[in-house]
């Protein structure tokens, strides 16, 4: 049996690009958030099954959400700024329901090994099954962050042979404004870059696991040995990869 130490992309990116403590704002954005996705993913289902579910139920069960997370972070809000965030939810719903996101489905978790050490667990947010996947962020993210820019590069990493298509449905103006960006493909040596880092936190924080039960899809990096000091950071065999 082969033992590798595992994390997810999310955990990566937080290493990386550390946030200061979350204050009761943070909190407010975060529950809005989870009250977005929550609603989505349940939508998408249904309209997958062949249902249509109606806007009033589906900001019923958003409302719901954003309660459950709200009381999970101890936070009672004014009762304007809950319906202020509520009709933030209704755009975004209307929004999503003419996006090229709708219906779509989520991927299955896929583990991206390094070295034959580090798992490495990528799941964005949709896939057409064929080509593409998408992430969706409720704000304005293009161009994208570096914490995004990250997230994404592990994304196509752990996606090979897939179009990676970054979606925003801004939720902070009225009406949402969607915008979507064909994310391009990694150069070797970014891809280099992301594996190093991805396998040096995985070896310090990831949780052992025996590879052999783990499930789904993998893709397999080899990195190369890292240059010699001096070396410079853009010399291509730096940042040489193969993948089985």
């Amino acid at each position: 049996m082969t033992t590798i130490r595992t994390i997810p992309v999310h955990e990566i990116v937080q290493r990386v690009y550390p946030r200061p403590p979350p204050e009761e704002k943070d909190h407010v954005a975060m529950a809005i958030g989870r009250a977005i996705d929550g609603t989505l993913t349940e939508f998408g289902h249904e309209y997958r099954q062949g249902r249509r579910p109606t806007a009033t139920a589906m900001q019923a069960r958003g409302a719901a959400l954003l309660d459950e997370s709200l009381a999970e972070a101890a936070i009672e809000l004014p009762a304007l700024e809950r319906e202020r965030l509520l009709g933030q939810l209704a755009e975004v719903l209307r929004a999503y329901r003419k996006s090229e996101i709708l219906g779509l489905s989520r991927p299955r978790t896929h583990l991206m090994v390094i070295n034959g050490e580090v798992g490495v667990y990528a799941q964005p947010d949709y896939w057409d099954g064929r080509h593409r996947f998408y992430e969706m962020k409720s704000y304005p993210a293009i161009p994208p962050p570096p914490d995004v820019a990250l997230q994404l590069r592990l994304f196509q990493l752990a996606f090979p042979g897939f179009e990676a298509v970054l979606v925003c449905l801004n939720r902070h103006v009225t009406p949402v404004v969607t915008t979507s960006w064909v994310v391009p493909a990694p150069s070797p040596g970014e891809s280099a870059a992301a594996l190093r880092q991805a396998y040096e936190l995985g070896r310090e924080f990831g949780q052992e696991k025996v590879l052999e039960y783990v499930t789904g899809p993998s893709v397999h990096y080899t990195l190369p040995p890292e240059p010699p000091t001096g070396a410079s950071s853009s010399d291509p065999a730096a940042a040489r990869t193969t993948r089985d």
